[in-house]
């Protein structure tokens, strides 16, 4: 490949992008992390998910070499900070209170999905530093001429960008598998109260007659897709007052054409003419993880969220030897259910050099407190001494 043929561009829709060129860039590094597959992110764009409407512009960066697609990373125009989990609310303000404007900015992020993985893919046959090099170079030139506040690049895999940036660091709950054969054999890792704890949780489920079974996405009807959208609507106005993020039509197309890497949990009790859908949680996987994303239930049940969202997911990864679960964003409720802290990064470039070096700092300073957290985390966890 000839460097001095490199273009890059900037397309304000992933249909601009031919979908064997995108997913041959990803096959190269063998990446079957969901949330970066072209029909996942075609979906939250198809179904206005994802649009100018609601602050969320796809702005995709590619890098070209001749006619060979050999970089990729998912990118939007934001003009809120909404729907992303790592926090720049103050920084807005502080731009505010300087009479300048933060939004829009630009991001590279997973709309809506607070997992970390790929961000940024480079084809295996390219030269991963030059492109790094270059794209932020068009990444610096496109805020000055877009007036753009600067960029972040939220649940990044870091070791994967060497340029030297503000790192912001966060921190989430994950599960690992320890070569566990059985539930019983996981809980064996408990302390005896903490133990006992979940044994409760789950046996006060069975005893309010709910039943959990896993559906592959392949294998979900259009209807049990829109009453999974209705729960996750009325899930999500319960706790904020408004419908959620994602469309209805998001989930229909997913299942449609996104739905090999899907699994959908759904909690039944018995009713007059048969099983009833009470609750059910929507997940993704790849050879190595599953993640929990959405959630919804019609009514409220004891402890019934702990077990569709960790407890069922748990014991599907012992049964079919997954290593991880990535589970989303918040939650220190997940620790004393044996997920563990990790600590998650995202990048930050400011235009305005002056708040460049702010931020910087910000980050520095916050550091620590992000470390003791962690340690504090760490300490509480349910596992035997």
């Amino acid at each position: 490949m000839n460097a001095s043929e490199l273009k890059i561009k900037f397309i304000d829709s992933i249909h601009q992008c031919a979908r064997a060129d995108w997913q041959a860039c990803l096959a190269s590094q063998q990446i079957d992390y969901p949330f970066i597959q072209y029909d996942f992110l075609a979906a939250l764009e198809d179904s206005n998910s994802c649009c100018e409407h609601t602050g969320w512009q796809p702005q995709h960066c590619l890098a070209y070499i001749a006619d060979q697609l050999v970089a990729l990373m998912p990118c939007y125009l934001k003009t809120h900070s909404y729907g992303e989990y790592v926090f720049d609310h103050q920084w807005a303000n502080a731009y505010y209170q300087h009479r300048l404007d933060y939004y829009p900015k630009l991001l590279t992020a997973i709309p809506f999905t607070p997992c970390a993985g790929p961000r940024y893919v480079v084809h295996a046959d390219a030269d991963q530093q030059a492109l790094e090099q270059a794209i932020l170079s068009a990444i610096q030139h496109l805020c000055e001429q877009q007036q753009l506040s600067g960029w972040h690049g939220l649940f990044i895999e870091s070791q994967h960008w060497q340029a030297d940036l503000p790192r912001r660091l966060g921190v989430q709950f994950h599960w690992y598998n320890r070569d566990y054969q059985s539930f019983d054999d996981f809980l064996a890792s408990f302390s005896s109260r903490k133990r006992k704890n979940v044994k409760k949780e789950r046996a006060q489920v069975a005893a309010q007659g709910i039943q959990c079974r896993f559906i592959a996405g392949a294998e979900v009807t259009e209807a049990l897709w829109r009453q999974f959208a209705q729960l996750y609507q009325l899930t999500y106005a319960k706790r904020s007052g408004h419908q959620g993020y994602l469309t209805a039509d998001f989930f229909l197309k997913l299942g449609a054409n996104a739905n090999q890497q899907l699994l959908l949990l759904v909690a039944e009790r018995d009713g007059e003419s048969g099983p009833e859908l009470c609750a059910a949680s929507l997940f993704f996987k790849d050879r190595h993880t599953l993640y929990g994303r959405y959630w919804g239930c019609y009514q409220e049940f004891d402890f019934l969220h702990f077990e569709a969202c960790y407890y069922q997911a748990i014991e599907y990864c012992i049964a079919h030897k997954l290593q991880h679960i990535d589970a989303g964003a918040q939650g220190e409720h997940k620790i004393q259910r044996g997920f563990q802290p990790v600590f998650t990064e995202s990048l930050h470039y400011l235009h305005h050099p002056g708040f460049h070096q702010a931020i910087a700092q910000f980050t520095r300073d916050e550091k620590p407190h992000i470390e003791a957290y962690y340690q504090q985390c760490q300490a509480a966890l349910p596992f035997k001494q």
